[in-house]
């Protein structure tokens, strides 16, 4: 089952924002990061994840059969 994130009223999100758009924990939204699962951009020391990717992301998700 894939669900579509409504429309964003902004296009770069911080990693706190995006786990709380995701309801995910922040540590889990660095964590992807850092894998590279969640690509981000960087300007200076600030990490910013565009919506697109956070849209990109939660379609990827698989549901879980039981």
């Amino acid at each position: 089952m894939s669900q579509v994130l409504t429309q964003p009223t902004r296009l770069l999100y911080t990693p706190a924002e995006a786990a709380k758009v995701l309801s995910f924990s922040r540590s889990t939204i660095y964590n992807l990061m850092a894998a590279g699962a969640l690509p981000y951009v960087k300007h200076g020391r600030a990490r910013r994840i565009r919506w697109t990717e956070l849209e990109r992301y939660a379609s990827s998700l698989e549901p879980l059969t039981g």
